[in-house]
């Protein structure tokens, strides 16, 4: 019994050992292979602190992560740390599962110039597959328990010019699963440019592109719209804020198959020559919704009321204070808008309405 019991115990340690050894010898490994396949896999170089790997858990960390831009040194993705936990089991019933994704406080920078996103190249490098080319028994994928955690996200166009960001941004999902058609989603943030917060549940379908959604918003500061206005006028201050309570339901394809309900209030408007002059100027916007569904003709509002409203018109010599700033009959605008390469915030939402309210 004493020679079996060592026999055992020196086996249990040799076992660790090797688990160790293994550990140790492809976590580095791993690291190396990363770094040096990057640039080839992904087109953009990689950079990581320490990885770990544990190939008879599924379990690996990669510490501290760096995506650079393109045949660059910027920094287009980096996170403080990375894990995923993979079903190792179910590779032998051909599912590739990662039974949970967490990203630990990512920053990630989305710059666009004209119709050019920073990532544009790795939608073409994912997309360029052949499809003609069948697989045979392909495995079937699994991604589930989403979360990012305390999130940075940067947005930057560079012709208008805007600058804007969110912080602290969290996301939960259950995930996605092969055999099942929608991806339900939480979400929430912070405005990183002044005050305000929204968070909500979004679900989407992939495959038909439906999607369901219901928004909380507080006091949220609506000075990136001040930015592309900038871009329709001479010049202008312009400063608001945006509470709502709203739902959405329809198809990301289709515009007008929406069904919209809930109550949305945009205070504090101002909008003029400067922060001391206003030209259009309200207390407070309040819209109760009851159902907008243009697909089925319906536009039912339960009140819309308007509090302190305040209009100032001046006539010139040569134009007014309106043309002034918009250009002679509103000439600014109308070059925005005939641009297509250009995105413009304020007139996409001019034609959302348009669309909302053609019948």
């Amino acid at each position: 019994m004493n020679k079996l019991k060592k026999v055992i115990k020196l086996s249990l340690i040799s076992l660790i050992v090797l688990v160790g050894i293994v550990i140790g010898f492809i976590s580095p490994l791993t690291k190396y292979l990363v770094e040096k396949y990057d640039t080839h896999y992904l087109g953009r170089e990689v950079k990581l602190n320490w990885v770990y790997v544990n190939p008879f858990t599924g379990y690996i960390y990669l510490d501290q992560v760096k995506i650079f831009e393109q045949e660059s040194d910027t920094i287009f993705f980096s996170a403080e740390g990375l894990s995923a936990n993979f079903a190792m089991r179910k590779l032998l019933f051909k599912t590739v599962e990662v039974s949970e994704l967490s990203i630990d406080a990512p920053i990630a920078l989305v710059s666009q110039n004209k119709l050019k996103f920073n990532f544009s190249d790795l939608i073409t490098k994912f997309s360029s597959t052949d499809s003609s080319k069948e697989k045979k028994n392909p495995l079937n994928l699994n991604i589930l328990n989403i979360k990012i955690k305390n999130g940075t996200f940067y947005y930057r166009e560079l012709v208008t010019p805007i600058n804007y960001f969110i912080k602290k941004v969290n996301i939960e999902s259950e995930g996605y699963r092969w055999n099942v058609d929608s991806i339900p989603i939480k979400f929430s943030f912070l405005a990183g440019l002044g005050s305000g917060a929204i968070k909500g549940d979004f679900t989407i379908n992939p495959k038909n592109r439906d999607y369901s959604l219901a928004v909380l918003i507080h006091k949220y500061d609506l000075n990136i719209v001040g930015q592309y206005i900038k871009d329709l006028s001479n010049y202008g201050s312009f400063k608001a804020f945006l509470d709502a309570d709203f739902k959405s339901k329809g198809n990301l394809m289709n515009s007008k198959y929406v069904t919209n309900s809930g109550q949305i209030t945009i205070s504090d408007f101002r909008f003029g020559k400067d922060s001391l002059e206003d030209f259009v100027a309200f207390e407070k916007l309040n819209v109760v919704i009851k159902e907008i569904s243009p697909a089925n003709f319906k536009y039912s509002f339960d009140s819309i009321s308007l509090n302190h409203p305040y209009f100032k018109y001046e006539k010139y010599d040569y134009l007014d204070n309106v043309q002034t700033m918009f250009g002679k009959q509103g000439v600014n605008v109308k070059q925005a808008n005939s641009d297509e390469t250009k995105f413009n915030l304020v007139i996409e939402i001019a034609k959302y309405i348009k669309t909302m309210s053609r019948n």
